[in-house]
């Protein structure tokens, strides 16, 4: 598949907070959050520390083996499963929920950045093995932001009345209804019958959301021996049941984290807060909040209530009911793979930087972070209606507004800017001012009040010569606009709206080869990719 591609550092693109992009630069206030650097020496201190660490190899490989008995795997598939037996194995993880459709495109950018870093440790360090994983947060409950899709502009959204955690919900009639809305979009298109197929073998009636993910994640990743792993098991809860306990009995981890937040608010907006006790009780379509009081734990929206005796026997019991939130999802997540490396995207990382004590206070390896791949994928012709209006492939990340007054000064050939003129009207009030203090000096202020006011109005009338003149150009703002909106949706990044569906139904698995052809594993840049005819 031709193309060609542009990398733009991110902090230019204007789409990345302050902590991540300080992250990527190292500075001085974002040390103390993390545990390991994200380059070839922080990956090897994370071996040096996963290796001192009992992962329970032989209880993952069990689950997994159960996960994919009714799956269609590849034979890499297979021994990427059989691998992780050995001390000698690790994993490169990224984590995501169960999307219908795998939702936004950053999901599969994330997944290919994972399958990217782990060939490229292969390569560098061919005495160890590494796997990359998808881990399936499926026990989130919030439908509303993983019920739905957008394709080329076209909102559409699952209509259930199921709730609880997304993972256990099951493929219904009005899921299935949404697969033909999708093929009513995209069958026409040259791989829309294949985009079709893949959809359809996945979510089949009845089948739980979380089994039809790992089928179509396995699918279109699978022959790059990707191993995804859904969490929700009993015998990996029982492997998590010893923090767990300390979390019921201590709420170490709120303690942990309020500490370190109260350092990250002296430079950064903080993300998650958590809960006195960062634990849900998950039973069939429920996952609700528990809480403690002075003798009992309680979950207030089902009505239970357990003493601490019978907390226990329950843990011991059914592991599976007890979900960790967003503060001890990661902790679950490191002790149960052998992971060096977690991709994850601007908002993930600004959380896991509040998690490196509670990590240390459980004694788990905190691994390396790496912010993951994004893209922007335009079409040979988009470039070029790109540079006929003046612009780049790194301002166009920019408001439109603002380009379209940087387009208007450029193009006029009226003087609409008033730089010079406002430079004369200082020089003249400091003149009055200098011969109004000869005379009182309490004039002074009078005198900065009336220059104060004066520029305001010279501002105004600037900005209405700027409006007055936008009215001549309408012809370029339409154009800017209709290409802002094509690449940028809701003013937003294309990856975080745009669904995989439009682009594999145009060119296939020709789309995803590319993609993982332009992934970088360590470096970081935002990839503009060009489509060429």
């Amino acid at each position: 598949m031709k193309h060609h591609c542009s990398r733009i550092p991110y902090e230019s693109t204007g789409y990345f907070s302050k902590i991540v992009t300080d992250y990527l630069a190292q500075t001085d206030s974002v040390r103390p959050f993390f545990a390991r650097t994200p380059d070839r020496q922080g990956i090897k201190d994370a071996i040096i520390s996963r290796k001192s660490f009992n992962t329970p190899r032989a209880e993952l490989v069990k689950a997994l083996e159960a996960q994919y008995a009714g799956v269609e795997s590849s034979l890499l598939v297979q021994e990427q499963i059989q691998s992780l037996k050995s001390e000698k194995t690790f994993t490169v993880v990224t984590a995501h929920q169960p999307n219908i459709f795998t939702g936004p495109l950053y999901f599969i950018y994330k997944i290919l950045h994972a399958i990217e870093l782990a060939d490229t440790l292969k390569k560098e360090m061919p005495d160890l093995h590494f796997v990359p994983v998808y881990y399936m947060g499926s026990e989130d409950a919030d439908l509303d932001e993983l019920g739905h899709i957008n394709i080329d502009g076209h909102p559409l959204s699952w209509k259930t009345n199921q709730t609880g955690a997304v993972g256990r919900m099951k493929v219904d009639k009005e899921l299935i209804k949404l697969m033909s809305t999708i093929e009513g979009q995209t069958g026409v298109l040259p791989f829309g019958k294949e985009l079709s197929e893949l959809f359809r073998s996945a979510y089949t009636e009845g089948r739980s959301i979380q089994d039809a993910t790992l089928h179509l994640v396995n699918q279109l990743f699978g022959r790059f021996g990707l191993v995804v792993l859904i969490p929700d098991q009993p015998q990996l809860k029982q492997c998590f049941a010893s923090v767990i306990k300390k979390e019921l009995w201590e709420g170490f981890s709120h303690k942990i984290v309020s500490r370190t937040i109260t350092e990250l608010e002296k430079n950064y907006k903080v993300q998650a807060g958590g809960r006195e006790i960062n634990l849900f009780y998950l039973i069939d379509n429920q996952r609700e909040r528990i809480e403690k009081n002075e003798e009992h734990f309680t979950v207030p929206a089902l009505g239970l209530q357990f003493t601490q005796d019978q907390i226990l026997e329950e843990l011991a019991q059914h592991p599976e009911r007890f979900s960790p939130n967003v503060i001890l999802r990661g902790a679950f997540q490191e002790t149960i793979l052998p992971n060096i490396a977690f991709i994850g995207g601007g908002g993930e990382l600004a959380y896991w930087l509040e998690l490196k004590d509670v990590f240390a206070a459980i004694e788990v390896p905190y691994p390396v972070l790496l912010l993951r791949n994004s893209f922007l994928i335009l079409t040979e012709e988009q470039e070029k209606k790109i540079h006929q209006l003046g612009l780049d492939l790194v301002r166009i990340f920019q408001k439109t507004d603002r380009l379209f007054n940087d387009m208007v000064k450029i193009r006029t050939d009226k003087q609409i800017v008033l730089t010079e003129e406002v430079q004369k009207l200082q020089a003249l009030y400091l003149q009055i001012e200098t011969m109004a203090a000869e005379i009182d000096q309490t004039l002074s202020p009078h005198v900065q009040a009336l220059q104060t006011n004066a520029l305001k109005r010279i501002h105004e009338l600037e900005k209405k010569m700027l409006r007055a003149e936008k009215r001549k150009f309408e012809t370029e703002q339409r154009q800017l606009t209709q290409i802002k909106d094509q690449l940028f949706p809701k003013d937003s990044l294309q990856e975080r709206v745009d669904n995989i569906s439009g682009w594999y139904a145009r060119y296939g698995t020709d789309w995803i080869d590319m993609l993982k052809q332009q992934s970088l594993s360590m470096t970081s840049a935002f990839t503009v990719l060009t489509i060429d005819r």
